[in-house]
């Protein structure tokens, strides 16, 4: 088989959606089409990352030289998926009301800011998730987050928001921050607090006040200094327990106190 027909007979054999595959690539569904539709060639971390998600070699994969068996992936689907759709290591089921509680009381606090777009909300969600891992050894929201060229993005992000704006609980509105475009999330509801503790909104807010004012360039660049996002390989999942080995640039964890 060609690495296009390779392709394609593992994702159908996997029940993925070209969707799924974008987003743990960290493309666009549409850029993904394109590489089955064999209209461009594959960037060799895309090639690594579809191995690692396959759970196939790097040979194999490009030869199409497939076992008769191959390996299950090892999937988690969570609420908000469409028919026959499936996350790649999605959100938790029993955090998916916390995830929308998060972003919804985050647009209340600092949505209307002219600099708080899509890539903005990506970031945040991402420091709020590992500065909370780095403090107390468990993540706040349990959202996956893949490594792309512009910092950290949030898998499921996507599904989620489109179900909040059709249970109109959010709206999109797509417009511009000085050159470049920006998606901004409105909140049509109020967060349900019940569902985070004090400790958690305390965190929230910290994170908030700290880095909310911040550019998408600038929160980009913070994250690239992280020590989770380094050790991550292009379109790969960034693993929270990094967190623990955090250097100054980005470390929130106070300092033990001298004996």
């Amino acid at each position: 088989m060609t690495f296009i027909q390779t392709i394609i007979k593992l994702r159908e054999e996997a029940k993925l959606s070209q969707q799924t595959v974008a987003d743990r690539l960290g493309i666009a569904r549409a850029t993904y089409a394109s590489l089955e539709a064999d209209r461009r060639e594959p960037t060799l971390s895309e090639i690594r990352a579809l191995s690692e998600l396959y759970s196939v070699t790097v040979e194999q994969l490009i030869e199409g030289k497939l076992d008769q068996a191959l390996p299950a992936i090892e999937l988690v689907k969570d609420e908000v998926e469409d028919e026959g759709d499936v996350a790649v290591r999605s959100i938790p089921k029993e955090r998916i009301d916390k995830f929308k509680s998060v972003l919804l009381y985050m647009l209340e606090k600092i949505g209307a800011k002219p600099n708080v777009g899509e890539t903005v909300i990506y970031k945040l969600l991402y420091f709020i998730d590992f500065d909370y891992y780095e403090k107390y050894g468990n993540s706040l929201i349990g959202a996956t987050y893949i490594k792309n060229h512009f910092g950290p993005t949030p898998v499921s992000f996507k599904k989620v928001v489109e179900k909040m704006q059709a249970d109109n609980q959010i709206d999109i509105v797509s417009g511009s921050y000085f050159k470049y475009k920006q998606r901004k999330y409105m909140p049509r509801v109020e967060p349900d607090l019940s569902v985070l503790s004090g400790e958690e909104l305390a965190h929230i807010n910290e994170v908030l006040q700290r880095l909310g004012g911040k550019s998408a360039k600038e929160l980009s660049e913070l994250s690239h200094k992280d020590t989770p996002w380094l050790a991550a390989e292009l379109g790969s999942v960034i693993d929270y327990q990094l967190a623990k080995y955090r250097t100054t640039d980005t470390s929130v964890k106070e300092p033990e106190d001298e004996l």
